[in-house]
């Protein structure tokens, strides 16, 4: 299944931010993706920090499992299992070239933070270019 991705809350900022989209369309088990601006981000006259916010649904599986109502009755539910975990995502991206692993990580988030010296032409002095993107899971509650 392709990846879906939603992208109506993000403005499109962010180099770092748009490899790592590319690079999760390759990663099996990952299903949809929505990338949000953060609300760090912001702009002075020697630097430009921005921050980006992917949630990331995995694929699941369907299997059967045989169950027991009330401790007699015999029955069968079903259970969705994850494709993929957070943890399984970082062991993934760590080993693509130009993501690497995380600066940060926990068992709820993920944080890359990669920094460039940006000199436009025709000027003296450049900026600084801060980007920092976390990775959530979709459904996982929201930190303060």
């Amino acid at each position: 299944m392709p990846l879906e991705l939603e992208a109506s809350a993000w403005s499109g900022e962010g180099t770092f931010t748009q490899f790592l989209i590319d690079q999760l369309r390759e990663v099996d088990g990952v299903r949809f993706v929505r990338v949000e601006d953060a609300p760090a981000t912001r702009s002075d006259a020697d630097y430009n920090f921005i921050s980006n916010e992917l949630y990331v649904g995995f694929a699941t599986t369907e299997r059967q499992e045989r169950i027991k109502r009330f401790g007699l009755l015999p029955g069968i539910r079903t259970v969705a299992d994850k494709a993929m975990t957070l943890q399984g995502l970082e062991a993934a991206l760590t080993g693509i070239e130009g993501v690497g692993a995380p600066d940060y990580g926990d068992e709820g988030m993920l944080q890359y933070l990669r920094a460039e010296r940006i000199i436009p032409p025709y000027q003296t002095r450049g900026y600084k270019l801060v980007e920092m993107v976390r990775i959530y899971e979709v459904g996982t509650p929201r930190r303060s």
